[in-house]
């Protein structure tokens, strides 16, 4: 069994937290990393597709003090994070960017680029590497 990459938590908490400030969250927002078998039956069960994806978004009815909830699977996290080159604590802060981008309203499938263009913006100003939709995985992410 492979050992899981460290993650550090409190690096990840305030990136979230500051994300979230910056960009006015209005409501609470719901976090949760998960392995790749939980990931894979909410994308079943809310999607249809019966595979393992790195993040879906949830967004909650409006008009109440919750957002809605941001899924990630750590499992493919770190494979991502690998594959890229960087750490899995870099590739977690571009999925909770991707993530709050769906739960503000953002559809990068049908908005002509201005999710890919925000995210693009968001990603230089906190000097994260490139993200979904500039990697070409963007189109299989949101709830």
């Amino acid at each position: 069994m492979t050992a899981r990459p460290a993650l550090d938590r409190s690096a990840v908490r305030h990136f979230f937290v500051r994300l979230c400030r910056d960009l006015q969250v209005p409501a609470e927002v719901g976090v949760r990393l998960m392995d790749d078998a939980g990931i894979q039956r909410l994308n079943r069960d809310f999607r249809g597709h019966n595979t393992p994806t790195d993040v879906l978004s949830f967004p909650a009815s409006p008009g109440g003090g919750y957002l809605g909830d941001i899924a990630i699977s750590r499992d493919t996290a770190a494979r991502q994070a690998r594959a890229q080159g960087h750490s899995l604590e870099t590739e977690i802060k571009i999925l909770l960017l991707h993530g709050v981008l769906h739960l503000l309203g953002h559809d990068h499938e049908t908005d002509g680029g201005a999710m890919r263009r925000r995210e693009r913006a968001l990603r230089l100003q906190y000097g994260l590497p490139p993200g979904l939709i500039e990697r070409g995985r963007g189109r299989n992410i949101k709830a």
